[in-house]
């Protein structure tokens, strides 16, 4: 069985920083791509940030520059470096990912983020 874990969401200032990971344990071959998701309150869930196994990444524009997507795959982790946020950043965060030979995306339980004065 597959598992992602999140952690790091919180409280934050506007202009602050946090730092998410999201950790993949579990019987899989190898992580193809991993993401950031995140959902608003009445809003759609949206791609916030993705890597490939190979480190290619991408952004949505409302976050470039100011958050940046890594991985460690020894150790099956992702991160999400989440600098000068902002309350409209507020919202639950997704991790995703791919694996190899698995047919399925796999989600975490989500993390709340608020940023908030």
């Amino acid at each position: 069985q597959v598992q992602l874990v999140e952690s790091g969401g919180g409280l934050v200032q506007p202009g602050g920083s946090l730092r998410l990971s999201c950790a993949a344990s579990g019987r899989f071959f190898s992580i193809n791509a991993m993401g950031w998701y995140r959902q608003a309150p009445g809003k759609q869930r949206e791609l916030v940030a993705a890597i490939t196994s190979r480190g290619v990444t991408n952004y949505a524009d409302s976050v470039k520059g100011r958050f940046t997507i890594s991985r460690d795959n020894a150790k099956n982790t992702a991160y999400l470096q989440m600098n000068s946020l902002k309350p409209e950043d507020t919202a639950v965060y997704y991790c995703n990912a791919k694996f190899l030979f698995l047919p399925n995306d796999y989600w975490g339980q989500g993390t709340q983020v608020t940023v908030s004065s």
